[in-house]
């Protein structure tokens, strides 16, 4: 349950680039797309390595079927691009130059045309004109299904950052981590500093929630200090190697009561429970079913107000998403949150988050710190 992600330099070499250049362009044979275009967002350095800024300078990659691929860049950012041979070449444009005009030369004939989601609209609209009798369609149509399954190098950086994480979380179930007394965002901003400590290049979230606070699930942490007696909500994450960090886990300051500790074994059960059916070929949704109706059966389905889990890699929200739905087959490679939460207003709300990785032999999940609803006293 997290925030957009800022994402580092992608650090993959140039045999991987041109590898996932050729899938892109099998997959565009497949889907019968032209070329395709993208812009800021995570398809761009996916396939390039490199992470254009979002200026009101175009950056755009244009990869046609055949023949090859273009990076139209402002010059001043050229010397930012890490150049990867046989994957693209650069063109690089000077201030008084259109660098819309420049794209619609290099798009020639094409005449099926697919864009990345993050396309600014305002570069769109002034390239609808010059390029006339195209049929627009989403590149994540054609790219996503192939970032969707990570390989081994993808799957390692996960766990890498999965494990920093887990350390964070294991000092905060420890106490080491002090609480009462102390306004959420000042344990935001101790987890943060935790996260780029333990490696992180970037944080892209630090959600810390106590009592009732912690019954929205994307509080943004505030001046109310943590006292005893109560629940405190820590998810956070952020982005190694390029790669992204997401963890929930609960603690409560000093001995919880019956009823908050009956629904937190509920939620305990419903997690693992979603995570043991995250087996390759089973559908998305019915991994989110497995999780909610535990939580439906054990009285709390109402307070249950999220999917089950989100896709993560180079973004932290991406696809497959686990969901009521999503029909779509899990697949090896697959990487997701399951992070099921309880959350009753005005009093307190829970949740527990791990990233799973589906693979032939089971879920093999990347986070293993301490589920359990451990109690603390600092």
């Amino acid at each position: 349950m997290s925030g957009h992600s800022i994402v580092s330099q992608d650090r993959s070499g140039p045999d991987v680039f041109r590898e996932r250049l050729r899938r892109v362009r099998e997959r565009m044979e497949q889907t019968g797309v032209d070329a395709v275009l993208l812009s800021v967002g995570l398809d761009l350095p996916w396939l390039t390595g490199y992470h254009a800024m979002p200026l009101e300078r175009l950056t755009m990659l244009v990869v046609p079927r055949e023949g090859d691929a273009s990076l139209v860049i402002p010059r001043l950012e050229a010397p930012r691009v890490v150049e990867q041979p046989g994957v693209f070449t650069m063109v690089p444009w000077n201030e008084t130059e259109d660098p819309v005009a420049i794209t619609a030369r290099l798009i020639g004939r094409a005449r099926t045309i697919a864009v990345g989601d993050q396309m600014w609209a305002r570069f769109l609209v002034d390239l609808l004109p010059m390029v006339r009798d195209v049929d627009w369609r989403r590149a994540v149509d054609v790219i996503g299904p192939l970032r969707m399954v990570k390989d081994a190098a993808e799957i390692a950086a996960l766990r890498a950052a999965g494990s920093a994480v887990d350390r964070i979380a294991a000092e905060l179930q420890a106490g080491r981590i002090p609480l009462i007394g102390r306004t959420e965002a000042q344990i935001s901003a101790d987890l943060s500093a935790r996260i780029l400590a333990e490696g992180h290049d970037v944080v892209n979230f630090a959600i810390v929630a106590a009592g009732e606070n912690a019954a929205s699930p994307h509080h943004h942490p505030g001046s109310r200090i943590v006292k005893h007696g109560e629940i405190v909500l820590c998810d956070f994450g952020g982005t190694m190697n390029g790669y992204c960090s997401d963890i929930t886990r609960c603690v409560h300051v000093g001995e919880p009561p019956a009823d908050l500790r009956r629904a937190y074994d509920v939620l305990l059960e419903a997690q693992q429970a979603s995570v043991a059916s995250a087996v390759v070929g089973v559908s998305c949704e019915s991994i989110d079913d497995a999780a909610r109706r535990i939580i439906t059966d054990g009285g709390f389905g109402e307070y249950f107000v999220h999917r089950t889990g989100h896709g993560i890699g180079m973004d932290a929200h991406e696809d497959p998403y686990i969901v009521s739905g999503n029909t779509a087959p899990l697949e090896a490679g697959h990487a997701f949150s399951i992070e099921p939460g309880i959350y009753l207003p005005g009093r307190w709300g829970m949740r527990l988050e791990d990233i799973v990785v589906a693979t032939p032999s089971g879920p093999d999940p990347m986070n293993n710190v301490e589920h359990s609803l451990v109690v603390v006293e600092a």
